[in-house]
């Protein structure tokens, strides 16, 4: 178990939560450069 940290409740993962976060963050990331990059490339095929 990860050790505890200020804020965090004893029955939380630390870990696994700052990596769910993190997997949060690029998945957001990575979707948004991609619904950019469609739009663009509707923007060129379409119009």
């Amino acid at each position: 178990m990860a050790e505890k940290q200020d804020g965090w409740g004893e029955e939380m993962d630390v870990k696994l939560h700052l990596g769910t976060y993190d997997s949060f963050i690029t998945a957001s990331k990575w979707g948004t450069i991609l619904v950019a990059l469609l739009l663009v490339l509707m923007a060129i095929f379409l119009l």
